[in-house]
C-alpha cells in the first residue's frame, strides 16, 4: 500500500512538473519581441554591407550585416526625408497621402492615421523615440508617449564655402561626446539599462550624414584627400534624360559650384567622415543592447530613409528618381526567424517596414498599409518575388524598379529605362528604344493608380 501510494504521489508530481513546464514554455512562446528601430539620415550605399564606396569604414554596420539579412535591393518610397518617413511610418504612400515633399505637413492630410508607434502602444508596448525619426520639423506629438529631440551639434569657426549652413562640409573642434548623434544614442542606452515590464519599440534616429558634414576631426583623417575616389561620370550623361529628370537634376545648381570651386574630394571627404562618425555611433548603441537582458529576444531595423547622390548624374542631394536616390541601406535581424548572415537580391521597400514588424511581433494585421510584409523573404531571402518597388518624387513622377530594370515616368509622360544586367550606372537610358516595349508595359502596371493632389505645404528650411 506504501509504495502504492508513493507511486502515484510520484505521478502526480510529475504531471504537474509536466504542466508547469508546458505553462512556462507558453509563457516563453507567448512573449512578445522588442523592436530596436534606427533610422540614419540621407544614408546611401556607401557603408560595407552595400559595396557602395571601396575603402569605406564602417566596422558596426558590418557587424550588424553578419548578424541579420541584408536586403541588397531596398528603396524609399519618396527621395525626401519627410514624405519617405511619413509613409513607412503611417503605411500610406505619398502618392495616396499627397506628401511628396518636405514642406508638406502630412497630419493635416492624414489625421486618423496609426502611426507605426502609435499602433506598438495601442497593443501594450512600451514605446520611446529619440532623435530624428519624422522630419524634424513635422514631428508627430501623438506618436510618442515619451520623446527626446534632436539636439544641435558644433559647428565650425569658419563661414560655410556654399553661403550657407545646409551644404557644407568641414571638421568641427569638437570630441564624440558633444556631438547631437551622441546624445540621442545616450537615450537608447540609458532605455536599455533600465528594466521593463512590457515589451518594448525603441525608436533612435540618427541626423548624420545629413548635411552639413560636421563631424569631429578624427573621422575627416581617416579619409585622406589623396585617397578619395570621386563617382565616376560620363560626359554629357544627361543628354538622353527627359527634361523633367534634368530640372530635379539641377545640374547648374550645386554640381556646377562643386566643379568650379574644387570641392568634390572635400565634399566626398565629409560624406564618408559623416558615414563613419555614424556608425561609431551605431556600434555604441547595439553594443549596450548586446549587453542588456534583451540582446537575444530584440529584433532591429536599421535603414536609410533614401539615397543620396554625390555628383551622379551631375546631381547632388537626393531629390531624384534614380538608382543613387532611391536606393537604401536596409538591415533585418530577426531572432528565431534567420540566423543571418545572407542577403537577399529581391526588391523590397521602406513600406514594408510596418506589415513586416505588425507580423514579426505577433500584432493584430494592420489593414489598409500599402506595404508588404516581408517575414517571408526573412525566411527565405531567396524566395521567388515578384513585386518590384516603386519610389515617388512630385505629383506624377514614378520609378517602378524590379531585380532587372528602373523605369521611370513623369508626370508630362516622358521616361528613362535602364538595365541593371549591363548598367548599373543607368548611363544609358533604352526608354526611346522600340525593342523595350513590351518591358516598358509590363514594369508600367505598378505604377500607383492614385495620385493625390499636393498636400498643402508650409515653409520650412531643412533640406
Amino acid at each position: 500500500m506504501k509504495r502504492i501510494a508513493f507511486t502515484t504521489y510520484s505521478l502526480c508530481f510529475a504531471l504537474l512538473g509536466l504542466l508547469a513546464a508546458n505553462f512556462t514554455s507558453s509563457a516563453q512562446s507567448a512573449k512578445k519581441y522588442n523592436v530596436l528601430f534606427v533610422a540614419v539620415d540621407d544614408l546611401n550605399d556607401w557603408i560595407g554591407p552595400f559595396g557602395g564606396y571601396k575603402g569605406i569604414k564602417t566596422p558596426n554596420l558590418d557587424k550588424l550585416a553578419q548578424r541579420g539579412i541584408v536586403f541588397k535591393k531596398a528603396y524609399c518610397s519618396a527621395p525626401a526625408c519627410n514624405p519617405s518617413r511619413a509613409s513607412l511610418l503611417t503605411g500610406i504612400r505619398p502618392s495616396t497621402s499627397g506628401v511628396y515633399h518636405n514642406n508638406q505637413p502630412w497630419r493635416p492630410v492624414l489625421p486618423d492615421a496609426v502611426t507605426l508607434p502609435q499602433y506598438f502602444t495601442a497593443n501594450g508596448y512600451a514605446v520611446f523615440g529619440a532623435g530624428k525619426i519624422y522630419h524634424d520639423t513635422f514631428n508627430d506629438s501623438a506618436s510618442w508617449p515619451a520623446y527626446f529631440p534632436v539636439p544641435r551639434s558644433p559647428i565650425p569657426a569658419k563661414a560655410p564655402v556654399h553661403g550657407f549652413e545646409h551644404f557644407d562640409w568641414s571638421p568641427v573642434s569638437a570630441t564624440d561626446e558633444e556631438m547631437g548623434d551622441y546624445s540621442i544614442v545616450n537615450q537608447g542606452i540609458d532605455f536599455l539599462k533600465k528594466d521593463h515590464d512590457k515589451p518594448f519599440f525603441l525608436a533612435i534616429g540618427l541626423t548624420r550624414p545629413h548635411l552639413p558634414w560636421y563631424v569631429p576631426q578624427k573621422y575627416f583623417d581617416m579619409y585622406p584627400l589623396s585617397d578619395i575616389v570621386i563617382p565616376k561620370i560620363p560626359a554629357n550623361d544627361l543628354s538622353d534624360v527627359p527634361q523633367a529628370g534634368v530640372a530635379m537634376a539641377k545640374p547648374k545648381g550645386d554640381h556646377k559650384f562643386i566643379v568650379e570651386h574644387k570641392q568634390w574630394e572635400l565634399a566626398v571627404q565629409g560624406y564618408l567622415a559623416s558615414i563613419t562618425f555614424a556608425d561609431a555611433q551605431i556600434g555604441r548603441l547595439l553594443d549596450a543592447l548586446q549587453r542588456s537582458p534583451f540582446s537575444e529576444n530584440t529584433i532591429i531595423v536599421l535603414f536609410g530613409d533614401h539615397g543620396w547622390h554625390l555628383g551622379e548624374k551631375e546631381h547632388w542631394r537626393k531629390f531624384a528618381l534614380w538608382e543613387e536616390a532611391a536606393r537604401v541601406p536596409f538591415i533585418v535581424v530577426a531572432p528565431g526567424i534567420n540566423a543571418g548572415n545572407v542577403t537577399s537580391e529581391r526588391t523590397v521597400n521602406l513600406m514594408d517596414i510596418y506589415p513586416t514588424l505588425v507580423e514579426l511581433c505577433g500584432l493584430p494585421t494592420k489593414k489598409a498599409l500599402e506595404g508588404m510584409s516581408l517575414v517571408p523573404l526573412l525566411r527565405n531571402p531567396q524566395l521567388a518575388w515578384p513585386h518590384p518597388s516603386v519610389t515617388t518624387h512630385g505629383f506624377g513622377n514614378h520609378a517602378v524598379r524590379s531585380e532587372r530594370w528602373r523605369y521611370i515616368r513623369y508626370k508630362d509622360g516622358t521616361e528613362e529605362l535602364y538595365d541593371h544586367d549591363k548598367d548599373p550606372q543607368e548611363w544609358k537610358n533604352l526608354a526611346n528604344d522600340t525593342k523595350y516595349v513590351a518591358i516598358k508595359k509590363e514594369l508600367a502596371k505598378w505604377l500607383p493608380t492614385v495620385n493625390a493632389p499636393d498636400a498643402p505645404t508650409k515653409k520650412e528650411t531643412e533640406e
